[in-house]
């Protein structure tokens, strides 16, 4: 593939920096545009992971003048740029609509003009709520945000009309939304938006379902970032990992290295355009084991998890992706076991000395009414 010219809005985060890696590798060459959150990047106002090579400009994809400037000899962008949380969004609720929203409308708003080789636009799973699941007989079922009088009891696994158990298993793209946050909403916005507004003015797009994704260079200091990211900020501090609900809880952790291997063939498979793809690892853990890995990973195995039997409104139980359309229409396989990404974050983990806000956010939760 010929040498290209790319924008990443939110370039200068964890994903970004390393896709900008990916994409420099090939050949290409990278604009980073980025406002550098402190909530992300903390108060340096800059991202230290991001190569030497890419461009970067510091500014807001909700400002249009800076949208236009960025988009200058541009022939394709992967859109990034997201106020990222669940928990916070269900109290910061116009910071997460504004900038997940307006700032996709403006930067859409742009492209309108903007003759555009492609448009990558990152989307998420929480979009799709529970995952799918199985009845006893077989049959799948579509599995709908439990009840807060269900929580609030402590009841916490997905029962049918009939009140028998529901078994989780993988979730394709073709399960429908069932949007249970704010920030859900606002990326379900993004996702549908872009895929509008890029048919109907020829912008050939993709959007990309990212699971939780875990790996070098995240903000081990913000609270609601993922997982991986906040238990390592536990363990490095002494503290023992806070697990929501009984912890049984099943997610599918993909590592970056995968992630920005999809987002390089979303840019080189041309039927990939108009498309909708889970990007995961295939398999599933749940969160304790999760907590378990990683204490062993560090050392740390003396440090149990702290099980909270609180249930966070907005959460669902589980989740976890089917790519039989990844690996169909774009060739992605994953190639990153979870011991293996386990390692490498272990080993960068040795030289981080985060700020460990959990509990912080945990009690802010609480606060507001948000835990039950």
């Amino acid at each position: 593939m010929s040498s290209k010219q790319i924008l990443i809005t939110g370039g200068g985060g964890f994903v970004g920096s390393h896709l900008t890696d990916e994409l420099l590798r090939g050949g290409h060459k990278v604009r980073v545009l980025d406002n550098f959150s402190p909530q992300v990047h903390g108060d340096a106002g800059h991202a230290p992971y991001l190569a030497p090579e890419a461009e970067v400009l510091a500014g807001d994809v909700r400002d249009p003048k800076t949208v236009r400037l960025a988009l200058e000899g541009v022939e394709a962008v992967y859109h990034f740029a997201a106020a990222v949380g669940v928990g916070q969004s269900m109290y910061e609720i116009a910071s997460y609509t504004n900038v997940n929203a307006d700032g996709t409308a403006v930067l859409l708003e742009a492209l309108a003009q903007h003759p555009l080789e492609r448009l990558v636009v990152a989307s998420s799973m929480s979009i799709y709520g529970e995952g799918m699941y199985r009845r006893a007989d077989g049959t799948l079922v579509e599995a709908h945000e439990r009840p807060l009088s269900q929580i609030r009891a402590h009841d916490w696994n997905l029962r049918d009309a009939d009140g028998a158990p529901l078994t989780p298993v993988p979730t394709p793209e073709a399960k429908r939304p069932d949007l249970p946050s704010v920030y859900a909403l606002s990326k379900y916005y993004q996702e549908r938006l872009c895929l509008t507004v890029g048919r109907a003015y020829g912008i050939p797009t993709v959007a990309l379902r990212f699971f939780n994704i875990y790996g070098t260079r995240q903000a081990l200091s913000n609270p609601y970032t993922g997982v991986l990211a906040i238990f390592a900020s536990r363990f490095l501090n002494g503290n023992r990992p806070l697990v929501n609900e009984d912890g049984r809880q099943r997610r599918d952790f993909v590592s970056v290295h995968d992630i920005t291997q999809a987002c390089r063939l979303e840019l080189e498979v041309p039927g990939a355009v108009g498309g909708v793809f889970n990007v995961g690892s295939g398999h599933d853990l749940s969160i304790l084991e999760v907590a378990e890995r990683m204490a062993r990973s560090l050392g740390k195995t003396h440090i149990e998890p702290e099980v909270l039997g609180k249930g966070r409104v907005g959460d669902i139980r589980n989740c976890y992706a089917d790519i039989s359309l990844a690996r169909e229409v774009l060739g992605y396989e994953p190639r990153v076991s979870f011991e293996d990404g386990m390692e490498e974050l272990a080993a960068w983990l040795e030289g981080q000395r985060p700020v460990d806000r959990a509990a912080e956010a945990v009690q802010e939760l609480r606060t507001r009414g948000l835990t039950v």
